[in-house]
This record gives structure tokens, sequence and C-alpha cells, in this order.
């Protein structure tokens, strides 16, 4: 199976749970490449077992490795970078384009009450 993502998108389909090697071929990754970001993306990834032990993923499993593979290999992310993306979009984490502008507008209102506060003094 190729690491790209410049294979054809193969459609989930309409199940419950998925084994890990159906989840490979959803995906275009080898089923060693899922056990390695299952690992590293614990939060994002939580297989349950079946009876006889197996790994099974729901569809937002497969969903979730498909972002994964696209932050990783068409993004180049590495796997810290990757992790945060996700955490970003799913709202766990703030984006830090907005932290930054929130930084700027927090700096631009206390200018605004200092102002203020001179402006209130000299009357």
């Amino acid at each position: 199976m190729g690491q790209g993502s410049g294979a054809p998108v193969v459609e989930i389909p309409d199940k419950e749970y998925f084994k890990i090697g159906e989840v490979a071929r959803l995906v275009g990754v080898e089923p060693y490449v899922l056990r390695f970001w299952e690992s590293e993306f614990r939060r994002e990834i939580q297989p349950e077992r079946s009876r006889t032990n197996q790994r099974v993923y729901r569809r937002r499993d497969v969903e979730t490795f498909r972002k994964i593979k696209a932050l990783r290999y068409d993004e180049k992310l590495q796997v810290r970078g990757a992790r945060r993306r996700l955490r970003v979009e799913s709202g766990e984490e703030p984006s830090p384009g907005l932290s930054r502008v929130a930084d700027v507008m927090r700096e631009g209102l206390e200018d605004l009450l200092r102002i203020v506060d001179e402006d209130e003094a000299g009357k």
C-alpha cells in the first residue's frame, strides 16, 4: 500500500465496527502505521477490543486516521503538529492564530482602558 494520499479515496462502508486490516485498506496505509498512530494519538483514537481481543475501530476512528494521514503526508506535519492540529479542529485547543489575535485585542482594550482612565482622572 502506498504512503502518499494520491490513491483514490475508498468510501467507508456503512457499518459499526472495522478490523485493523480493513481500516488499513480504507486509509491506504499498512496496519503497523495505524498501530503507531494509535499510540501517538491516544486521545483521538481509542479502539475497542473484540471478544477475541482484536482491535475494532468505529467510523469516527477511520475518519480520524484519514485526517492524520492527510496531515502527515500531504501537509508534511510531524506527529506533534498533527496532534495539535486535530486538537485545534476539535476545539480542545485554541488556534495559535486566534490566540495571537486575542493577544492583540487584549492589548488594544488595555490601551483603551488606560486612555479612558487618564481622561477620567484629568476631569
